[in-house]
């Protein structure tokens, strides 16, 4: 009897230490936020690089209450769709190119602003402008909280046959690849015709004659192969190109506090990361060119003066016939910079 009232007792103890354990467990652990962040870039793209170092950092900076899962390539939504995947709230997150928002949001467009952004210094004060702030709060009508600004790149390739593109009778009659709407009135102002070409489909029209020029940043300029099909590149401060990230705004209000400064905080260094390996990979493309066949030519002082004259004022008119006052102020705000 003593026996088995002593092994009832040590069962008893056990149920009760296995309870407590189970109890303790499921009180204290805590299920990671899922963000699912969808962009368009390859993996080998170093802004790219840079989406997967700051999904890192939120994770970290978040003591891993969200864990951030990527999706690139465009591997979970088409790059048109994803600003509308995560304002409905289908994912969490995702990266846009700031032109490719077009008429949806025409504000946005501000950085191809032809020789506006042509240093550094410039791209290291948009993270925290006015200019970003306006921006952000036309996104959160929209359901987007901004997380970051991501500089793609601050100058411009122009790959042509023969002659570099250095002065605006250089461009007269030249079939060019077009950018957007508003950008492509500055082309045309040079007596450019601008063609309605993706980044996508360049190669194929620089191939089959569709277009005469391509116009790209040195990324694209090397990953799509223009020095097969042509010998001259011409380099310009002309447009800045950004990826921003966003979060849909609902989901981003029902984090911890911890959580969201983790997202603001990941985005702030995410910006100066964006700028340093940008330059990065654009400190070693004017070789790559050159040792592919190309001439890579930077024009003078005087000669980005006579682009710049006749290029920014039909920018401007355009941009401002797109967004009316609020563009104009915008134009002022990124001057200032």
């Amino acid at each position: 009897m003593r026996n088995i009232r002593t092994k009832k007792l040590c069962l008893l103890f056990l149920c009760i230490f296995f309870n407590q354990m189970f109890s303790v467990n499921t009180t204290f652990a805590v299920v990671p936020k899922v963000m699912k962040c969808s962009h368009q870039l390859p993996p080998e793209h170093h802004i790219a690089k840079v989406i997967d170092q700051w999904a890192a950092e939120v994770e970290a900076l978040s003591g891993e209450e969200i864990d951030v899962q990527v999706y690139g390539a465009s591997s979970l939504e088409k790059p048109a769709k994803n600003a509308q995947a995560v304002a409905a709230g289908d994912l969490q997150c995702g990266f846009t190119l700031n032109r490719q928002w077009g008429g949806d949001l025409p504000l946005m467009e501000v950085t191809l602003n032809p020789f506006t952004f042509d240093h550094l210094d410039k791209l290291k004060k948009w993270n925290t402008s006015e200019a970003a702030a306006l921006l952000e709060s036309k996104l959160l009508f929209k359901g987007l909280r901004n997380v970051t600004w991501l500089f793609s790149s601050w100058q411009t390739v122009l790959t042509s046959s023969g002659n570099t593109l250095s002065k605006p009778a250089d461009f007269e009659g030249a079939k060019i690849q077009g950018i957007g709407p508003i950008a492509d009135a500055s082309l045309r102002a040079l007596g450019a015709v601008p063609m309605d070409v993706s980044g996508a489909k360049a190669y194929e029209a620089l191939k089959e004659r569709e277009i005469d020029v391509g116009l790209a940043n040195f990324s694209s300029t090397i990953a799509n192969s223009y020095f097969s099909l042509q010998d001259q590149a011409t380099v310009l401060p002309l447009y800045s190109q950004i990826f921003h990230g966003y979060v849909n705004s609902d989901w981003y209000e029902g984090l911890s506090e911890k959580s969201k400064n983790a997202i603001i905080e990941a985005g702030i260094s995410a910006a100066l990361w964006a700028i340093d390996a940008s330059e990065i990979s654009a400190a070693a493309a004017p070789q790559i060119l050159e040792e592919n066949g190309m001439k890579v030519y930077t024009p003078t002082d005087t000669e980005i003066a006579n682009l710049k004259a006749k290029m920014k004022p039909a920018f401007a008119t355009a941009f401002q016939n797109a967004t009316g006052i609020e563009g104009k102020s915008l134009l002022k705000l990124i001057k200032d910079l």
